[in-house]
């Protein structure tokens, strides 16, 4: 699943994603209360997801997603990346951290990754 409040950022990823033969994008959320809904409903392998979101930000998000999923892995993907952030990033468990003007490869790999491949 992809969350971010960024359309072109969501078509980005989705367009790298969507050309790999064993990741498919189950859906897109536009901000984090819909990611927040969407998890228990569709159980997603894996999340990537914006940190900064209007509303309900992506720390949010990972938290009740864990509540709903425990074991949901989830990749953050950042333009405004802090130390703070980072460090609220890690604390959670987040398997990748990767800021925004990213690297076709990277967000391969870190998917590959937080899918135990």
């Amino acid at each position: 699943m992809l969350a971010d409040d960024q359309r072109l950022v969501r078509a980005g990823f989705r367009a790298i994603l969507d050309g790999e033969d064993d990741i498919e994008v189950v859906a897109e959320a536009a901000d984090g209360a819909e990611a927040v809904r969407l998890v228990p409903e569709l159980a997603p392998d894996v999340i990537l997801m914006d940190i900064r979101m209007p509303g309900v930000d992506g720390l949010t998000v990972i938290r009740e997603s864990r509540r709903l999923k425990p074991d949901i892995p989830v990749i953050i993907i950042t333009g405004f990346s802090t130390e703070a952030s980072s460090i609220g990033a890690v604390n959670l468990g987040v398997s990748g951290y990767l800021t925004k003007l990213f690297r076709v490869p990277r967000v391969l790999a870190a998917a590959a990754k937080a899918l135990g491949e």
